[in-house]
């Protein structure tokens, strides 16, 4: 090889050397930025999700018409997301509370949290979540530009997660949003999220599907939320009471929790369906409280199934063997009867002898959640519901009234 030619090989390794040095670099300079940490005010749980048990309609509702800037055809899909957003945005506030907690070393200290919220009605009450204002001894809401009110709770259901706020005023051209209706919903249609993500990037704008319906949800403390819609817009700590809506820009749920190993949104977003709040909100309003349906036979008995009954020697399959009455409760009065005796089956004790329950309404009843989604999802205190049960072995039917769950 010629000394030109070697010099030549040379300067064309040396260039091909600083290519794949410029490669590498650029990879490697990309960091990772430092994790945001989640609100302690915003107590979004990790709930179990599990296919709900049956589906149960709820009141059917007129939705509302979406806003003026959002109607109307044409227009791409980003188009579309622009004007909902500038049409509902300034209705969503930023919920910021303060609560005491204890201190070993300093007694009562403050604490903050933060959460979402929107408008309601003309006359400043503002929806948000239960858990956003737990406890909470001062709360503040912010609208857009930082214009921020003290507000005070009106209501709350801990039940169904949720809780009315009222300001003494709205700002200058904030309304109400329009409310939608969960029960026309479709899996696949598209959802919008509008929020507080961390307490910190006030009204965030995430956008996406609804990813399946009716789910029922089971927390830790063992509160239930039926029919909770799912969807994959992103959904973190700080969205909490915020709007979920459809394409129109109607509100068809409130966000309320997420499920995610890690706290941080993973694709499964949950919200409550604005058809339970539309049920459950004019009553907050005027009575402080939702009265929630009860018997007074709940998770006082066994649930059966085929080789209980069997080992019990019972003449059914499934149903709901009375155990225990409460004292002065709507099936006490009404006669129904629990266990008079008891049986050994292996090493367990069991109660016996008293009435088993086999369908309210008709609706066959299998286990104490579908006598719970039964009640809370299609009746109310006052109503009168009829009882399919055994008793000594022979079928009867007993009218009873359903009274208000206590505390």
């Amino acid at each position: 090889m010629s000394r030109q030619s070697f010099l030549v090989f040379v300067l064309f390794l040396l260039l091909l050397c600083t290519c794949a040095g410029g490669v590498g670099a650029g990879v490697w300079l990309t960091g990772r930025a430092p994790a945001l940490a989640a609100l302690p005010g915003d107590r979004l749980r990790e709930p179990i999700v599990t296919p709900a048990l049956a589906a149960v309609p709820l009141p059917t509702a007129t939705p509302q018409p979406p806003p003026a800037a959002i109607s109307g055809e044409g227009g791409d899909s980003e188009q579309r997301l622009i004007r909902l957003y500038r049409a509902t945005g300034p209705m969503v506030v930023n919920i910021t509370t303060q609560v005491m907690r204890p201190d070993f070393f300093f007694g009562n200290v403050p604490e903050s949290g933060s959460g979402s919220g929107f408008v309601w009605d003309d006359q400043g009450h503002i929806l948000t979540n239960y858990h956003v204002i737990q406890d909470a001894q001062s709360i503040v809401v912010a609208f857009a530009d930082d214009l921020a009110m003290p507000a005070e709770v009106v209501g709350s259901d801990p039940a169904n997660d949720l809780a009315v706020l009222k300001v003494d005023s709205l700002p200058q051209g904030v309304q109400p949003l329009p409310l939608g209706d969960s029960a026309a919903l479709e899996v696949g249609q598209v959802a919008v999220a509008i929020g507080n993500p961390f307490g910190q990037f006030k009204r965030t704008l995430t956008a996406g599907i609804i990813s399946a319906l009716d789910r029922t949800v089971q927390f830790d403390d063992g509160k239930v939320l039926r029919g909770v819609i799912q969807t994959d817009a992103a959904i973190n700590h700080g969205n909490s009471g915020g709007p979920l809506l459809d394409s129109s820009g109607r509100v068809i749920g409130i966000t309320s929790a997420i499920f995610s190993p890690s706290g941080v949104n993973s694709g499964v977003g949950l919200a409550i369906p604005i058809n339970k709040a539309k049920r459950v909100v004019p009553v907050l309003i005027q009575s402080g409280h939702f009265r929630h349906p009860w018997l007074g036979i709940e998770q006082l008995g066994y649930a059966l199934t085929p080789a209980l009954a069997q080992a019990l020697d019972l003449p059914v399959k499934e149903g709901l063997l009375i155990a225990q009455l409460y004292r002065d409760s709507p099936a006490q009065r009404a006669g129904l009867r629990g266990a008079t005796d008891e049986k050994i089956v292996g090493n367990r004790r069991w109660m016996v002898g008293g009435d088993i329950v086999t369908a309210i309404d008709g609706v066959p009843l299998r286990s104490w959640d579908d006598l719970d989604a039964y009640l809370q999802e299609r009746t109310e205190v006052g109503q009168t519901v009829k009882l399919d049960l055994l008793r000594d072995g022979k079928a009867m039917q007993l009218p009873m009234v359903i009274g208000e769950e206590p505390g």
